[in-house]
Formats: structure tokens, C-alpha cells, sequence
């Protein structure tokens, strides 16, 4: 079941929910809306290799905008934290960002009970088209979770304090150690 509005805002009271900074305003019916902190990475080689790290470079949003490119992956992160040890997170962009071509995530919408963190968020647009920082650029909302479960405990992307860009060369690495 999907929390609604109501009970997102509810359950922050209770600290079931962390979400900092929280402004009741961006509280929807059955979602909460999260804002594009300032800064992206981009990848600096034209080619990527999974099994290594990639480098990549920091652009700084400016308050004017920054004109994003089709064909590129910009890799953003929420100004907000979150963290529930309760409930299933999830995050999907805002419509009215959809509608001007722009996707927050490539695949990692799906998060899991107990992750703590900014959520990273992998940009791109069919268009080029003017980004700003602090835009309500997606959504998070919650659903409960039936049976036993067990906490996030990857520590791969957990409590980061800023962008992740792909971390999965190090499962190649623990694999190579078996």
C-alpha cells in the first residue's frame, strides 16, 4: 500500500520518516516533492568501463541555469536526506518535468528499508533544455512492506553526503576476492 500525503507528513512527525530539510508545502496527496541540489557530475571518458572506477568532473548549476544535452548523462542528488527503517521508498520524477523530456532516473527509483542518504538522480533529456538549482524535480512516496524484512546494509551508496556515481566496479572487486 502507498502511503498518502497525510500520512507521509504523520509519520515525519512520529520520525518514522526522515526527510531534511521538510517544508509541508511540498507535501502532494500521496507523494512529497524533493528539490535538485546545485551541483552534477558528469563522466569525463566517452567510454565506461563497470569493472573500474569512471572519473568524472563537477558542474555547478548556476542560479541563471545550465542548458543540459541530449545524449549526456548528468548525475544529480537531492538537496534532501532521507531515511525510514519502515517503509519502502520510492522516487519518480515530476510530470511537468517529464513533459519537457527530462528523466531523474535511468533505473534506481526502487529504494530499500533503511537507506539513508541523498538519492543520486541520473539525468537526461530528449531535448536540450534549462535546469535550475532547487527545482522540485521529483517525487518520493512510501509503501508499507508485508513479512520479515531485512535493513539496507550495502554500505556501497549508504549515509553518502553527496553524488554517487556507480559504485559497481567494487562487486567485481568482493567477487575477485572470493
Amino acid at each position: 500500500m502507498i502511503l498518502s500525503g497525510k500520512e507521509i507528513q504523520n509519520q515525519v512527525i512520529d520520525r518514522n520518516i526522515v526527510i531534511r530539510p521538510f517544508d509541508p508545502r511540498r507535501v502532494n496527496p500521496n507523494s512529497y516533492n524533493l528539490a535538485l541540489h546545485n551541483e552534477l557530475l558528469v563522466y569525463e571518458a566517452g567510454e565506461l568501463d563497470m569493472k573500474k572506477p569512471n572519473p568524472t568532473k563537477r558542474l555547478t548549476i548556476p542560479e541563471e541555469g545550465l542548458l543540459l544535452e541530449p545524449g549526456k548523462l548528468y548525475l544529480g542528488r537531492t538537496k534532501e536526506f532521507t531515511h525510514t527503517d519502515k517503509f519502502v521508498p520510492m522516487l519518480e520524477g515530476r510530470s511537468s518535468v517529464g513533459r519537457l523530456g527530462v528523466s531523474i532516473h535511468v533505473t534506481a527509483g526502487f529504494g530499500d528499508i533503511g537507506f539513508a542518504g541523498y538519492w543520486t538522480l541520473e539525468i537526461h533529456c530528449i531535448h536540450p533544455v534549462w535546469i535550475y538549482p532547487d527545482v522540485e524535480i521529483c517525487q518520493i512516496y512510501y509503501h508499507t512492506i508485508l513479512g520479515d524484512y531485512d535493513r539496507y546494509s550495502s554500505g556501497k551508496y549508504q549515509n553518502n553526503t553527496g553524488i554517487q556515481p556507480s559504485l559497481l566496479y567494487r562487486d567485481f572487486e568482493k567477487e575477485a576476492e572470493k
